[in-house]
């Protein structure tokens, strides 16, 4: 329940969520990191929350695209369709690529402290910079791969699939809005695509680091709730504020993860044998 709460006020802040579980993973107790198979689990639940908060949209973009495709009907719905599809495909290939990499090597916590610093000064420097006039209308295939990359970034813990997303975006010139409209409804595609991956290999491997599907499944029921009323508040908060409230908070994380971790408090990489038995304490 506890990682469900954190995964669902995190996952659509441009603060990263799986950072965020990195660290309670860590400091619940000796090596209690719940892995990246869990993190993307529970992703469904915020998954779920963005579509029902942009169900509308969705219906019209699916409606658009399969009438583009069946009909030979060109229309503004239709591409974005296609847009979200092409920004989806370079973090499918990169995850499939380095699954073992992203699920080892980059869940350190000096790599992790060192994204949340250095993306989110850069996530300032695009708030500062970007023009901040264009909408989604303005939205080509150029600005969408350019996004779909800036999306993938987020296989890097600490990174945060919305806020690389988002500063792409105002590095572009869209709106802060635009930006955050356009992070949510790209992120559905890879939020369902790797959680329902990661599920089906949880299934079918009896050794993977998994707390089990109860504990799962209430964590992610929790993410949705959670993250449903993050989307409203978020979307309301960009439309009449900056990101650097999120800038702040960013850095001053990594470098309380830092300091931590030169004293000692933390330690930089989890021992995956214990991972299970403390996740499943933690989230049931």
């Amino acid at each position: 329940m506890v990682f469900g709460l954190v995964q669902g006020l995190t996952e659509f802040l441009p603060i990263s969520s799986s950072a965020h579980l990195r660290i309670m993973g860590e400091l619940w107790g000796p090596a209690a990191d719940p892995g990246a198979a869990f993190t993307a689990i529970i992703q469904i639940g915020t998954g779920l929350a963005v579509l029902l908060y942009f169900r509308r949209e969705v219906v019209r973009i699916a409606r658009g695209w399969w009438r583009g495709v069946a009909k030979s009907d060109p229309n503004p719905d239709g591409g974005m369709g296609w847009l979200i599809i092409i920004g989806t495909l370079p973090v499918v290939i990169l995850g499939l690529v380095f699954t073992d990499t992203i699920e080892t090597r980059v869940r350190s916590l000096y790599l992790v402290a060192a994204s949340l610093i250095g993306f989110g000064l850069l996530l300032g420097l695009a708030d500062k910079v970007g023009r901040q006039r264009k909408s989604l209308t303005d939205l080509g295939v150029r600005d969408g791969i350019i996004y779909g990359f800036a999306q993938a970034l987020a296989l890097i813990p600490g990174v945060s699939r919305s806020g690389g997303t988002i500063t792409a975006g105002m590095l572009m010139g869209y709106t802060r809005e635009a930006a955050a409209r356009y992070a949510f409804l790209l992120a559905m595609p890879a939020i369902f695509g790797s959680g329902l991956y990661e599920l089906v290999r949880a299934v079918g491997d009896k050794t993977a680091t998994f707390p089990g599907f109860g504990p799962t499944l209430v964590a992610t029921i929790v993410a949705f709730v959670v993250g449903y009323l993050v989307v409203i508040g978020f979307l309301k908060l960009v439309s009449v504020a900056s990101y650097q409230v999120f800038v702040y908070y960013r850095v001053a994380l990594g470098l309380v993860i830092l300091v931590l971790l030169v004293l000692r408090v933390l330690s930089p990489v989890a021992d995956v044998a214990d991972v299970a038995a403390v996740a499943a304490s933690v989230v049931g």
